[in-house]
């Protein structure tokens, strides 16, 4: 076995263990931290006499923090490893979950999504992400990430069933206090004890690192975070008017919650697909070709949705590409910066996307109001084509510093 490069043979962490030890936490992490309020947003807006639309803003705050810290995040990763980080992020949404389950106005709930956000800096995908790159050989890099992504994919499939379920017995206080306790018991330990040597092989691949701060002086760069930006605004404008729109094209509500629902299992077969499809083709060719097809996906909608296999097939194609970011993102980093830093340049990336995708919903509600849905969803179109076409730009560009890539 090879080590890659600053890491000694024994540094480099059991991909298997790893693998499963953040498949479940990063499951886990999204199903409660993000997943579950779509199910507590009405009882709970009733409960505090709300309207949706203020309790909503909650999440977006947290998005918001989240894409915030992400910068400070990635450098701590780089710094230190994520054993730490991790296992405290785990600590520290638990107890924003446990207090959510006891606030009682808005301002109570905004500050616990404060927290909430924090947490999700500290735990999900980015971080995710660096550990794997710090210490697993390149070799297994790819196949390390597609194992965290397709677990996780399922989130939304388990998580909003099991949160209705809980909700519809025991209302969504006592919900909350149990998905505490299931966030608490399964990543706390998993991240204190599943990556306690992560990071000192990490630290051992970090020693002799330079910074990457060269990283963002390549355009191919910020063509990248444009490229990212546009369809994670487009996805989350997507995840919260896709229902109202198909029932604005004549679908039932429930027809037009279960064509929404597709989208979560399709990401993961997207996800599938687009790592395979690397062993012929480059990954930004590959990811490019997709989000060139949602466009055109999205295009079609307004033309031929009216009819159910209109729709179904147009969210078909739109769905196979809507977790492909997940996997894509951390390849690309790798394939064109290398693993040097990667949780400091990972985490820059990642801070205009997270902001985009928070603000995205609102601006797109605003749209709509006065635009119409029709007019939303061919912006979203656009977005999408237009993400894809700048990926192509992308691989086109020469690789800047490829003696820094490891």
């Amino acid at each position: 076995m090879t080590a890659s490069p600053g890491l000694t043979t024994r540094a480099v962490v059991s991909p298997g263990r790893l693998v499963g030890a953040l498949a479940v936490t990063q499951t886990v992490g999204y199903g409660v931290l993000y997943y579950a309020f779509s199910v507590i947003l009405g009882p709970m807006s009733a409960d505090l006499g709300i309207s949706h639309t203020t309790a909503a803003g909650a999440l977006t705050v947290a998005v918001l923090v989240s894409g915030l810290l992400s910068i400070p995040v990635g450098r701590r990763l780089d710094a230190r490893g994520g054993h730490g980080l991790m296992t405290a992020g785990s600590v520290v949404g638990s107890v924003a979950v446990l207090g959510w389950s006891q606030v009682h106005d808005a301002v109570q709930l905004y500050g616990v999504f404060v927290v909430v956000g924090v947490a999700s800096a500290m735990v999900l995908y980015e971080p995710a992400f660096a550990v794997v790159v710090a210490v697993t050989e390149p070799a297994r890099r790819a196949k390390a990430l597609l194992g965290i992504t397709v677990v996780a994919g399922f989130a939304s499939s388990i998580f909003i069933p099991l949160t209705g379920q809980l909700v519809d017995r025991i209302e969504w206080r006592p919900a909350l206090v149990v998905l505490t306790v299931l966030l608490a018991a399964l990543t706390i330990p998993l991240h204190g004890i599943g990556l306690r040597r992560a990071s000192t092989a990490a630290h051992h691949a970090r020693r002799r690192r330079g910074s990457p701060a060269w990283v963002l002086r390549d355009p191919a760069f910020w063509l990248l975070a444009a490229t990212f930006v546009l369809h994670g605004a487009a996805l989350a404008v997507i995840a919260v008017h896709l229902v109202q729109y198909l029932i604005s094209l004549g679908h039932p509500a429930v027809v037009a919650a279960t064509l929404a629902g597709l989208l979560g299992l399709l990401s993961v077969t997207g996800r599938v697909v687009t790592t395979v499809s690397t062993r012929w083709l480059p990954m930004a060719t590959i990811v490019g070709l997709v989000l060139v097809g949602q466009g055109v996906a999205m295009s079609l909608l307004p033309v031929v949705g009216g009819s159910l296999p209109g729709a179904v097939a147009c969210l078909v194609l739109f769905g196979l590409g809507f977790g492909v970011a997940s996997i894509a993102t951390p390849a690309l980093l790798l394939e064109r910066y290398g693993a040097t830093g990667f949780g400091t340049v990972a985490g820059t990336l990642a801070a205009p996307i997270l902001i985009a995708k928070a603000a995205a919903p609102l601006g797109g509600a605003l749209l709509a109001a006065s635009l119409g849905y029709r007019t939303l969803v061919v912006l979203v179109a656009a977005a999408c084509a237009g993400a894809g076409l700048l990926l192509f730009a992308v691989q086109r560009m020469r690789t800047v510093a490829p003696s820094a890539r490891r």
